[in-house]
């Protein structure tokens, strides 16, 4: 299992895999397979497996078990446009209320993001400490807008975008993006406090990566399927 020691859980261990692309799109996960191959019981798996599926980094099917999720194009496109949408609401009250603090973190989460590589030595996988990170920064940046509901339906709507991303991660577009000169400008226009600038570079990159996904010719492979 790459990049996941023996001493994770098994809950954390299971989603390093699902993000990190282990298992294709469609592919079914057997709780006691999966127990043999992480030296547990399926009790512990099914339970993970079942919290996963909460995040919606699984569909659980009655009476079939729990599936990596199939490639949605039209809803992908829908979550696109619901995350631009949500987000730029909640990044205009960050900017109106956040503080010094919230700058701060904001600055320490960029500087932490910019400072660790984006994909993995020889690879064109993207590197999990760098995608933690990513969602550290884009939370620093909405964070001050106080609102916790918001912020819920934020991650979540981040966290279900997460396997098109990876997925699109060796498309050639994807690799020759400045992704960092995207967050420079994102974190200097919040800065500045300039709301109507922010939100439409945040839009700006999230139609950009919905447009990297798309063209990466993923509806057409095997086992994936588009409405």
């Amino acid at each position: 299992m790459p990049n996941a020691s023996p001493e994770t859980p098994v809950l954390e261990r299971i989603r390093h895999a699902i993000l990190d692309g282990t298992w294709p799109p469609g592919e079914r996960l057997g709780p006691q397979a999966l127990a043999d191959q992480f030296d547990t019981s399926s009790t512990v798996v099914r339970e993970a497996l079942t919290r996963l599926a909460g995040e919606s980094l699984l569909e659980a099917k009655t009476n079939r078990g729990f599936f990596v999720p199939q490639l949605d194009l039209q809803e992908f496109a829908d979550v696109t446009e619901l995350r631009c949408v949500t987000e730029s609401l909640a990044l205009r009250l960050s900017l109106a209320r956040g503080d010094l603090q919230w700058e701060t973190n904001l600055l320490a989460a960029h500087h932490r993001m910019s400072k660790t590589p984006r994909r993995l030595p020889d690879s064109n996988r993207v590197n999990d400490e760098w995608r933690r990170a990513h969602w550290g920064f884009h939370h620093a940046l909405l964070a001050a807008c106080a609102c916790e509901p918001m912020l819920r339906i934020a991650a979540g709507l981040a966290q279900s975008t997460d396997l098109y991303r990876v997925w699109a991660a060796p498309a050639r577009e994807a690799s020759r993006r400045d992704v960092e000169h995207e967050h420079q400008d994102l974190v200097e226009a919040a800065l500045a406090r300039d709301a109507d600038k922010a939100s439409a570079l945040l839009r700006q990159h999230y139609v950009e990566t919905a447009r990297i996904v798309l063209d990466a010719g993923l509806a057409a492979a095997p086992g994936r399927r588009s409405r």
